[in-house]
Parts: structure tokens; C-alpha cells; sequence
């Protein structure tokens, strides 16, 4: 048996047929230039042939060979002597070479050949008839011009033909531009020849780029498919994998290919160490005789506890409280990096075998062999043992896992669905398993720390961060409060996420070469320090050559909307946006007032210095301003996700889940951050991803994102009105503690989750407590703006804007209360009085026209008149 380290490099060879297998659909729909004879070579070696036509199909099959050809120069070694699994000879026409084993995954021979062929077939859940039909197919008269559909648009949705779906993703590298949806007519090219030049262009992007991931990380092959992921990302997101035959092009390549490459590593790894790989097994496999046995083992990663953990609060909390709150929530998504590595790396997996990572879950397919299951149970008790003895068992990460079959992965339809099935399953399971965190009915654990009081130092006291933990040091050289080594380490990195868009993650044995930004505590066995980018180029050829090196990540937020999102490195989309001083704030700094502290361009705003951007100058004076000083929560998440993704798609797959999964994570991660530094600059983000999102900003302004991030949700899922996303806002000064808030918003989401109107359920927004729907949001908001130039025309009064409420009120109850229809005379009776004796500012017209106005406002929302109500009052107090 091969050591650990060889054992995931030859894993790691098989991820890589596999993701390389359907290459080719971007060459070939390219039209890259390749010698006559080669590319005949190769249809008569790797391509099926139409029984009635006797005519090669899946041409791409060909020129897979020929675009790992083109690629060589920038590719981990494909052959040589230690090539293990595929044959170690130096000829690449070998049967069990790696170029191969890629390319004949239509007309497989030999086992490795048919691991990945299966692999593909498993990854579309193809039913065996079906890919007999498929594999017959020819590519469509206009698969050229094919595009992207969105799997959005297929939720829930009854659309026999993929021509009534009205969305496609435009043919371009990924950007923030490049995740919305267009209009078909936007996105299909007319002619043949434009179609193909968008292809060239996503080639030639993906020869220039592949350049730019280190050289010196080549030989270590699982860090350099990490990166080669990312860029197989930004290439391949919007490539239509399938374009043959009745298939629809719902899955992207990059989707498929992933999927094929997590598989293929598994299934090779259970035949390897199961010692099935004799012919027999071939046999077994090209007839799908042993499609019924549980070769697979999905394993679901979940963190548990993630609100406590980042709003966990001690005596100090409010104390440099935007910098924790920030290094807090990256550090769970640190924490989840760690843990799928660690997983990864016990069972000698490569990068490739990491399906889905997002919002503190992952999912990974490994062998279902007793290896991995010893593993599993080792490794669930190491995260135990980690977070009982650094975080008090307070939270934690949780493995579940579930065999599987090749059969399970099949698609099924509607009624009768085998993939559905099946995760159905792997979710029951990690339902059980939210209720057996750290196995205290073992004796694994025990239900009270040991000499927990003894490691207290009597000068430094408990953390000041969390209240519970020893202190071990200041928070600075000057300071006098403490706190524990993972407090410091959190606030550490909340400080370098501002200055770092890289960083590291290494095995505790590595040479840092005395790198300064590095965390005190390690997470599950490995370090992390954040590099500059300067620092990250050409400086790690060692610990990547030494296997010490096991990540080199970039987080960095993009520039423009239609910058791609590669830089040669591995890509992971957090939302770390957060607000910074303008020149246009220094300028206007008198807003602020004197109890915060001097704006500085480019630095970060503190909350309090949020709470006061949504104030207005009083006269055009810019020493004066009116408005309260107040910032917003704004809290919300995706409704009915778990039935989205269990019963939304007619016929679901392995690599329709992994992309929807993906798709709907860079709502809150790529696009979301965009929209808040080109529209909502005033924003700080606590945590988005997944499908929820916490957000803090200006109050006022907060309402508007809150509108603005509904609409372009709508836009995003193709305004499919079965996926919607529901919000709560809370108001409130910027001195309160973070629990407090996050608390009182989660209040305000459950509320706007509860809401129910005209077989509606959902898809609300509760703000100044009121709950309604979107477009009952917008037309308020339109109304507090016109009430603001009604303020301004007429010089209406606070407390003629006041006696607004008590009308609205009245109105609501006036069908059970009719004395309470009173509310229209004396909404005249008071218009009348004020605009003629106290203000002197209208006609009788306008008078008359301004009731109507207002009385209309008033009987169409009601109490809920009180959210534009409350933003003009809020705008007009308090003068400074």
C-alpha cells in the first residue's frame, strides 16, 4: 500500500481525468487550431460512432487530447515514471496514461478508462438507457449558439421545453456581471461565428491564465488543483456541458467537470483498496452489474452554534467591536477551510474531492471503505476535543456520512427519484446529528470542564470577548485588557483583512520564514497567516514542495463588476465588505460631531461613525445637520431553502446540487458585496453566504439596501416566484451590544417569516416592527420620499407629520370602530388650520389636493403608513 502522501497525489491524479474529461467542449467549440491528422487520430481513438450514420459524435471527446496538449507546458506532469494510477511509461498513447483515461470516457476500455466513464454517467444521473441515447447523439445543428440555462428558472416550474424558459447566463469569464441571468434574446448570439468567437475568447482567457498559478506549486498536485479549480471556475462557469441529443444545457462545465472529478477519486480509491481491479471488475463496471453496491460515502460537514460563536460577548465586547465582530465571522469560515482539510488530508483525499463549501457547511465524497469509516469516527472526536477545549463546547463541526451506490444517483423523475432519496437521507442524518453534539451520552466527554478554575491567571481574569475563557494577554502592548489566545487572534485578523487578500494555511511543521501576520492558535493541526500579495509570489516553492503548504487562498473582493475573478491563486468568495471614509466623507466630516473619533480616508468606519451617514445638511449647511444618529440591523435568508434544493428540480443530480448550491452562495458572496460598494457604500457586513446574510449600516439607508438586495434577489433566480428571500430590520443606536442586536433582528426575521397574506406565506420584510410584503415596502418607500418634498414645499411640521400615525391608526380600526372614520374630517380640519394659519403656504387647491394625497396614502397602508411616517420624522429631528 502507498504511503499517505503518495496515496492522495495518485488520488489526486484521478480528480484530475476527471475534472480534464470534458475539456474539450471548450476546444472544440473554440475551434482551436489542431493538425488534420491528430484530430482524426484521435476521433478514431476516443470518439463513438452514430450506428446509422457510421459518422464520429462527441468530437469533443477528440479534442480533450488536444487541449491538454495545448495546456502541457502549464500542467503538473502527465507522464513519467511515477504516474500511479495510470501507467508510468513516458509514451502518452499508453492505454492507462492520464490523457486517456480523459478522453475515452465515451469509449472506455481498460478500468481506469471506465472510473472515469462511469464517474461522468454518475455525475448526470444517467439512467443506462438514457446515456445509451445520449452517447448515440449527435451535438445539435446549433450547439454553438447553446447557452447556459439557469437552474433557477427550472425550480418548481413546469416547462416541457427548454425554448418557454425566457433565461440564459451570458457566455464570459466570471465577474459580479457575469452571475446574473439575462434575457435569451441578450445572451444567444444570431450568428454561428460570434458564437464562436465568445468560446475563443474563454480559451485564450484560459491559456493566459492558467500562467499566472505558481510554478513552484506544480509538483505538490493538490495544491495546484485548488487553484486550477478556481480557474476552471472563472472559465468554464457559464459553458454548457451538455449539448447533444434531448439533454438541456442546465449544468455547466465546470459543474460537471468537478462532479466527474470528486467521483472518479472515490471510486478509484474503493477498487484500490478494496483490490478490485482486475478485469472481472471492469466487466462488472461497463454493464453496470455492480451499480447496487455502496462503493460511495458522502460526508456532510456542519458547523454548529455559528450565531453564539460570533456574538458571544464579555465585559468588553463593545471594544473595538467592528474589528472582532469581523475577524469572528471570517474565523468560522477558517475554521470550516481547516476542518474539510483536515477531513480531506486523514482520508488522503485531494482538493477535487470537496463538492460544496459554504455558510459553515461541506460536503465531501470519499470511498465507503472501513478506512474512511475509522477515519470519520477519529475525526469527529478530534473536532470535539478541539472546540471542548478551545471554545467550551459552546459550538462545534459535526460529520455525518452516507453510503451510497452508483444507482443512488440517478435521477429519477418527480415521483420516483433516487438521488432525492438519497439526500433526503444525508439531511436526516445531519438532523440527528444537531442533536448529539460532543456524544455526551459516551464517555468521550465529560459534562464538566476539569480544573477549569485552575487555569486562570489571578492579574488577567477571564477573556474580556467571550466571559468565559482564561486571558492570556492584552489586547496591545499599552493595554490592560485581556483576553484568551483566540480572541486575540480573531481581532488580529479583523485588523489584517483590511490590509491582506491572501492567505496561507500550512501544516504546524512548516518554515514560515518568521512570517509576522500569523494566528496564535492552530485549527485542527494547521496554521494560518495572511501574506501580501507581494509575499505570496514565488516565496512557498519549498513548503509546497515539501507537501507543508496545503493552501494558498485569495479572498480579495474584485474592482470592477466585470473584472474575472482568478489571480492565479485559489478563490474563496467571502463577503468581506465592509465601509470605509470617502474623500467626499472627509469632506462632510462635521457630520460626525464630536464624539467620534477624526474620519481618515480609506480607514474603516466604526458604528458610530455609521450612525451618522444618514444625517442631512440643515440649510445647506454643512456645521449643521438634522437626523437622528442611528444604525440598522438587517438580517435575512432565503425562504424554504432545504425544499428548494430537495424537491425543487423535476430531475435532480449530483452536479445540478453542487451547482445550485454554488449559484445560490454567490448571490451573498460575489454579487451582494458589489452591490453595497457601488450602491450602498455604508455598509459593513457581520456575515452573507449561503443563503442568509447579516448586514449593518446607516438606518435610513439600510432600508433602501434591504428593497435593492429583494430586487436584484428576484432578478437573480430569473423572478421565480417560488424562491424568494424575507428580512428584518431593527433601528437602534450604535452603542448597544452586538448580541442585543443581532437578537432583536433575528426578532424582526421571524416576524417577516410568520407573515401570511392572500395565500402568501413569506417573502416579507418587517421594519419599525411593521411586517408586509416587497412591493408594500416599495410603495412606502416611494411615499417617504414624496412625503419629504411635501415637508419641504409646504413647511410641514413634525407634529403635523405625527398626527399622520394617529389618522393611520384610526383608519385600521374604523370597520369595528366606526367613530374611528372621524380620522378624514380631522386629517382636513388639521391640513386646512396649519397650511392657512400656522404656515400660510398653499392655496385652496393645493390644500384639497394634498388631503387627497394623504387621505389616499392613509387607506391604502394603513398602520403600515408608519414606516415613511418614522423616516420623515427620523429625518427631521435633532439639529446640531
Amino acid at each position: 500500500m502507498l504511503d499517505n502522501r503518495s496515496l492522495q497525489m495518485a488520488t489526486a491524479r484521478m480528480a484530475f481525468a476527471g475534472t480534464l474529461h470534458d475539456i474539450g467542449k471548450l476546444a472544440e467549440r473554440a475551434r482551436i487550431d489542431a493538425p488534420i491528422e491528430v484530430l482524426e487520430s484521435n476521433k478514431h481513438l476516443y470518439c463513438p460512432t452514430h450506428p446509422k450514420s457510421k459518422r464520429h459524435t462527441h468530437i469533443h471527446a477528440a479534442y480533450t487530447g488536444i487541449a491538454v496538449d495545448a495546456l502541457e507546458p502549464w500542467l503538473p506532469k502527465l507522464i513519467g515514471n511515477d504516474m500511479f494510477p495510470f501507467a508510468g511509461w513516458r509514451e502518452k498513447d499508453t492505454d492507462d496514461s492520464l490523457i486517456n483515461a480523459a478522453s475515452m470516457h465515451h469509449n472506455p476500455n481498460t478500468l481506469l478508462q471506465w472510473i472515469v466513464a462511469t464517474a461522468d454517467r454518475v455525475a448526470s444521473g444517467f439512467e443506462r438507457s438514457e446515456f445509451e441515447a445520449y452517447n448515440e447523439a449527435e451535438e445539435r445543428p446549433n450547439h454553438y449558439r447553446a447557452r447556459l440555462l439557469t437552474l433557477f428558472e427550472q425550480i418548481h416550474q413546469d416547462a416541457s421545453s427548454e425554448e418557454q424558459l425566457a433565461y440564459r447566463y451570458p457566455l464570459k469569464p466570471l465577474s459580479v456581471d457575469a452571475t446574473m441571468p439575462v434575457a435569451k434574446d441578450k445572451a444567444i448570439p444570431e450568428k454561428e461565428n460570434q458564437a464562436k468567437a465568445e468560446y475563443r475568447q474563454l480559451w485564450d482567457f484560459l491559456c493566459e491564465q492558467i500562467k499566472r498559478i505558481p510554478r513552484s506549486h506544480r509538483d505538490n498536485l493538490t495544491l495546484w488543483l485548488d487553484h486550477f479549480d478556481s480557474l476552471c471556475l472563472a472559465a468554464m462557469h457559464s459553458i454548457p456541458s451538455a449539448t447533444a441529443g434531448k439533454t438541456r444545457p442546465d449544468v455547466s462545465l465546470y459543474d460537471h467537470g468537478r462532479a466527474t472529478g470528486a467521483l472518479a477519486a472515490a471510486l478509484w480509491r474503493y477498487h484500490y483498496e478494496t483490490d478490485q481491479v482486475d478485469d472481472t471488475h471492469c466487466k462488472a463496471m461497463r454493464y453496470r452489474e455492480d451499480w447496487d453496491e455502496q462503493k460511495l460515502l458522502l460526508i456532510q460537514g456542519d458547523f454548529f452554534g455559528i450565531q453564539s460563536f460570533i456574538f458571544a460577548e464579555g465585559g468588553q465586547t463593545s471594544r473595538k467591536a467592528t474589528k472582532l465582530l469581523r475577524g469572528r465571522s471570517f474565523y468560522v469560515n477558517l475554521l470550516c477551510e481547516c476542518a474539510a482539510l483536515q477531513v480531506l488530508d486523514a482520508l488522503s483525499l485531494p482538493a477535487a474531492s470537496l463538492i460544496t463549501q459554504a455558510a459553515g457547511k461541506f460536503l465531501i465524497v470519499a470511498p465507503n471503505t472501513e478506512a474512511t469509516l475509522k477515519h470519520l469516527q477519529s475525526l469527529q472526536g478530534s473536532f470535539d476535543q478541539w472546540f471542548y477545549d478551545k471554545a467550551y463546547a459552546r459550538s462545534g463541526i459535526g460529520l455525518c456520512w452516507q453510503a451510497a451506490s452508483c444507482n443512488d444517483f440517478l435521477h429519477g423523475d418527480q415521483e420516483n427519484s433516487p438521488f432525492k432519496q438519497l439526500m433526503a437521507r444525508l439531511f436526516d442524518q445531519l438532523e440527528t446529528k444537531k442533536y448529539q453534539r460532543f456524544d455526551l451520552t459516551t464517555n468521550n466527554h465529560p459534562t464538566v470542564f476539569k480544573d477549569y478554575l485552575e487555569q486562570f491567571d489571578a492579574t488577567k481574569g477571564v477573556c474580556q470577548v467571550d466571559g468565559c475563557s482564561p486571558a492570556t494577554r492584552a489586547i496591545s502592548e499599552d493595554d490592560t485588557i485581556y483576553v484568551s489566545d483566540i480572541a486575540y487572534d480573531q481581532m488580529q485578523i479583523g485588523s489584517w483583512l483590511t490590509k491582506h487578500q491572501r492567505l496561507l494555511i500550512a501544516t504546524k511543521d512548516a518554515d514560515w520564514h518568521q512570517q509576522r501576520h500569523r494566528l496564535h492558535v492552530d485549527l485542527f493541526g494547521y496554521t494560518v497567516c495572511f501574506i501580501d500579495d507581494e509575499e505570496a509570489d514565488g516565496k512557498f516553492g519549498e513548503m509546497a514542495a515539501s507537501n507543508t503548504l496545503r493552501r494558498a487562498i485569495d479572498f480579495s473582493l474584485p474592482d470592477k463588476v466585470d473584472s474575472p475573478l482568478f489571480s492565479g491563486y485559489a478563490k474563496r468568495f467571502i463577503n468581506t465588505y465592509v465601509a470605509r471614509f470617502s474623500a467626499e466623507d472627509i469632506m462632510l466630516a462635521s457630520r460626525y460631531g464630536a464624539d467620534c473619533e477624526p474620519a481618515t480616508e480609506g480607514n474603516i468606519k466604526s458604528w458610530e461613525h455609521l450612525a451618522c451617514d444618514d444625517r442631512w445638511p440643515n440649510n445647506s449647511d454643512i456645521d449643521s445637520w438634522r437626523g437622528i444618529k442611528a444604525i440598522s440591523a438587517l438580517k435575512g435568508d432565503v425562504d424554504n431553502l432545504g425544499l428548494l434544493f430537495q424537491a425543487g428540480l423535476s430531475q435532480p443530480t449530483f452536479a445540478k446540487m453542487a451547482s445550485l448550491s454554488r449559484q445560490m452562495n454567490f448571490y451573498f458572496t460575489v454579487w451582494l458585496p458589489y452591490l453595497c460598494r457601488d450602491r450602498f457604500p455604508d455598509t459593513y457586513t457581520v456575515f452573507a453566504g449561503g443563503d442568509d446574510f447579516f448586514l449593518m449600516g446607516p438606518w435610513r439607508s439600510q432600508i433602501r439596501l434591504a428593497q435593492a438586495l429583494q430586487q436584484d434577489f428576484s432578478r437573480y433566480v430569473c423572478r421565480n416566484p417560488q424562491i424568494t428571500v424575507s428580512c428584518g430590520l431593527y433601528q437602534t443606536k450604535a452603542g448597544l451590544p452586538i448580541s442585543h442586536i443581532s437578537s432583536a433582528a433575528e426578532d424582526a426575521l421571524d416576524n417577516a417569516k410568520a407573515y401570511e397574506d392572500h395565500q402568501q406565506q413569506k417573502n416579507a420584510v418587517t421594519v419599525f416592527n411593521t411586517t408586509m410584503s416587497w412591493p408594500a415596502l416599495a410603495e412606502l418607500n416611494r411615499f417617504a420620499e414624496r412625503l419629504k418634498d411635501l415637508s419641504r414645499e409646504y413647511k410641514l411640521s413634525t407634529a403635523y407629520v405625527y398626527q399622520l400615525l394617529r389618522f393611520a391608526d384610526m383608519c385600521s380600526v374604523e370597520k369595528s370602530q366606526p367613530t374611528k372614520a372621524l380620522w378624514r374630517s380631522q386629517l382636513a380640519y388639521r391640513t386646512v388650520r396649519f397650511l392657512k394659519e400656522e404656515a400660510g403656504t398653499a392655496s385652496d387647491v393645493a390644500i384639497n389636493e394634498l388631503i387627497t394625497e394623504l387621505s389616499q396614502q392613509i387607506l391604502r397602508h394603513q398602520r403600515h403608513l408608519k414606516v415613511a411616517v418614522f423616516q420623515q420624522l427620523y429625518a427631521m429631528r435633532e439639529r446640531t
